[in-house]
């Protein structure tokens, strides 16, 4: 079986090592890392991860942005978005899913654990044994 590949998209340098860290740790996938909206929709079409996780508060294009760009070209609208935010509100998860975003994951967050997040968000049920408790 192949390895995952995730694009994480996200301004903050401490937010990308700790995601990559947890990622790999606890899963083994590879991680692409894109420190803008720009960066992150040229590393989404040239590499076609598997999975993006989004950061929605960045500077210049924020993660709504960047999403919109992303579903607006053909070789990156089916490649599913997990958006990051510090913003909990049931309202703005409500939002953010009726764009049409995968899932939502809420920071703080785990990093061992997000790869199970990740893979329960997106029905990766060949690795829910990886993760059973």
């Amino acid at each position: 079986m192949p390895t995952k590949r995730i694009l994480i998209i996200d301004d903050e340098e401490t937010i990308q090592t700790v995601v990559q860290f947890g990622i790999k740790m606890a899963a083994g996938w590879d991680v692409l890392i894109a420190g803008s909206g720009a960066q992150g929709i040229q590393a989404a079409q040239a590499e076609k991860p598997d999975a993006i996780l989004l950061d929605v508060m960045m500077p210049d294009m924020d993660g709504i942005a960047t999403f919109k760009a992303l579903q607006s070209h053909t070789e990156t609208e089916q490649i599913p978005v997990i958006l990051l935010t510090a913003k909990a509100q049931t309202a703005e998860k409500r939002q953010f899913n009726d764009l049409g975003v995968s899932g939502v994951i809420t920071k703080p967050f785990n990093s061992l654990h997000l790869p199970e997040q990740i893979a329960r968000i997106l029905h990766w049920e060949q690795f829910d044994e990886n993760f059973a408790d």
